[in-house]
């Protein structure tokens, strides 16, 4: 994902701005009302109103979402904003030990067929075994409550990527005046 600065996407059209944000989460009344809010005084004025937004996903905007992110351990094919997110943050899987690569994988195979759906976690800042962790603890979820942590963590995903695209915003420190 190309890092911009938040006064590029401020001034965007409304189509390169909806390009933008659908990278960070494809759940299209979420792109529309994140790019209708601009301009955004800072990224972290966007942040909030994002994540105030995703915070009423519902289960249709979550699988709405889900066909841009691969399985946690799957080869990422593409070369598109998404793909190359996606690489970036399950970069941890590479050097994974083959017991958690091979315990994801039928834990992956597991959720989908308990849950219909690809089993969905913020993998940036988690280790192999984290991951695993998780997708065991979470295949004891039910139904209703695994919705709400997938969106959750769809948001989590969101949130970040949003924040990774415009990392170059981030506040500096003043110099000293000499």
């Amino acid at each position: 994902m190309a890092r911009m600065h938040l006064s590029d996407f401020n001034a965007a059209d409304d189509a390169e701005a909806v390009a933008v944000a659908r990278v960070w989460a494809d759940v299209p009344g979420w792109v529309d009302a994140v790019v209708a809010g601009r301009p955004y005084a800072s990224v972290d004025a966007l942040a909030a109103y994002a994540g105030d937004l995703a915070a009423a996903w519902s289960p249709a905007d979550l699988e709405a979402a889900l066909h841009a992110h691969p399985r946690i351990g799957a080869k990422v094919s593409g070369d598109g904003a998404e793909a190359a997110a996606s690489r970036r943050e399950q970069g941890s899987m590479t050097s994974a030990a083959d017991d958690d690569v091979a315990a994801i994988a039928a834990g992956n195979a597991a959720y989908e067929e308990r849950f219909g759906r690809v089993f969905l976690i913020r993998a940036a800042g988690r280790t192999p075994s984290e991951m695993r962790a998780e997708l065991e603890r979470r295949l004891g979820n039910d139904p209703d409550a695994e919705t709400i942590e997938a969106t959750r963590q769809l948001a989590e995903i969101a949130l970040l990527r949003l924040r990774t695209t415009f990392a170059d915003d981030a506040p500096t420190e003043p110099e000293d005046a000499e």
